[in-house]
C-alpha cells in the first residue's frame, strides 16, 4: 500500500492496462482483494490495479472540503498523475460507480475504458436523499456506525446466497468513521443525473449487475446500456449488490472481457 501526495491510500498490483477500482459506500478498498490478486493474469503483465479509499475510508484522509463526488472523482486523477498514468479504465461499484461517473463527466480525455458495477446513473429520488440525510445526521450525532449495523447493512446489500460474507461486510463497515458516512453520504445524495454523461462516452463500457440486487434494480443496469454508445451488459446469476466480492470469477470474466476491448 502507498500513500500519495494527495493522501489517497491505495493498493497496487500488476503492470497492464492501468484499471483503478473504486468501492462500495460504506466499505473500503480491501473489498477489491480478489480483484488485485487476479487481475493482473498469472505474469502479472495483464493489467495494472489501482484500488483507492475514497475521502474518509480506509487509509485515505476525508480533507476539509463540502461533500461532493466531483472531489473524489478529481483525487482518482490526481492518483493517475501521481501513479504517471495518462489514460486508465475506471471501474466502481455502487458508489464507486457514481465516482467513476463524476470521472467520466469532469476527465473525458483520461478516460480508456468505463466500468459500472450495481450502480446507477439516475439521480437520487426525494426519499433517497431524505433516507440519506437521516443516516448522516444519525451517525455525527452519536458519533458512530454503530446504526448501520443495527440496520443490518451488510446483508441487505448481499444476495441470499451470500450469508458467508456478511461478517467480512460487516468488518468494513464498522471500520467506517462516522464523518466519512456522513460526507458520503451526502455527496451522493448531490449527485446530478449522469445518462447525458453516458450518451457521451467515447470508450468501451461494461456494466454488471447483480440478478439479486435489492438495491439496484436491472432496469438501471439496462438503462445505463442504453444510454452508452459501446457498451456490454453483464448480469451474474443469485447475486446481490456486492457483485466483486460475491462473485469474483464472474465479476473478473466481464473485467477482463473489457480490457481486451480496451486492448484492440
Amino acid at each position: 500500500m502507498t500513500q500519495l501526495p494527495s493522501a489517497v491510500s491505495v493498493r497496487e498490483s500488476g503492470t497492464g492496462t492501468p484499471l483503478v477500482l473504486l468501492h462500495a459506500f460504506p466499505l473500503n478498498a480491501s473489498m477489491w482483494s480478489a480483484q488485485l490478486d487476479a487481475l493482473p493474469g498469472p505474469t502479472g503483465h495483464d493489467a495494472r490495479v489501482l484500488a483507492p479509499d475514497q475521502r474518509g475510508f480506509g487509509g485515505t484522509e476525508l480533507g476539509a472540503g463540502e461533500p461532493s463526488l466531483d472531489a473524489v472523482a478529481d483525487d482518482v486523477a490526481l492518483l493517475l498523475d501521481a501513479a504517471g498514468i495518462d489514460r486508465a479504465v475506471i471501474g466502481g461499484i455502487s458508489m464507486g460507480g457514481y465516482v467513476a461517473l463524476a470521472f467520466a463527466r469532469r476527465h473525458p480525455q483520461r478516460l480508456a475504458g468505463l466500468l459500472l458495477a450495481n450502480t446507477k446513473a439516475t439521480a437520487d429520488t426525494e426519499a433517497a436523499r431524505a433516507n440519506r440525510e437521516r443516516i448522516a445526521a444519525a451517525v455525527l450525532a452519536r458519533d458512530s456506525v454503530q446504526l448501520l449495523l443495527d440496520e443490518k447493512v451488510a446483508a441487505g446489500q448481499l444476495g441470499p446466497e451470500s450469508g458467508h460474507l456478511v461478517e467480512r461486510v460487516q468488518g468494513m463497515i464498522a471500520a467506517a468513521p462516522p464523518a466519512a458516512v456522513a460526507w458520503a453520504q451526502r455527496a451522493m445524495a448531490a449527485r446530478p443525473d449522469a445518462l447525458d454523461v453516458l450518451a457521451g462516452v467515447r470508450v468501451p463500457a461494461a456494466v454488471v449487475a447483480g440478478a439479486e440486487d435489492g438495491l439496484t434494480p436491472l432496469t438501471e443496469a439496462e438503462l445505463m446500456v442504453r444510454a452508452l454508445p459501446d457498451a456490454e451488459l453483464t448480469v451474474v446469476p443469485r447475486v446481490g449488490h456486492l457483485s466483486a466480492l460475491e462473485a469474483p470469477e464472474a465479476f473478473n470474466a466481464a473485467v477482463r472481457r473489457l480490457l481486451d476491448r480496451v486492448g484492440r
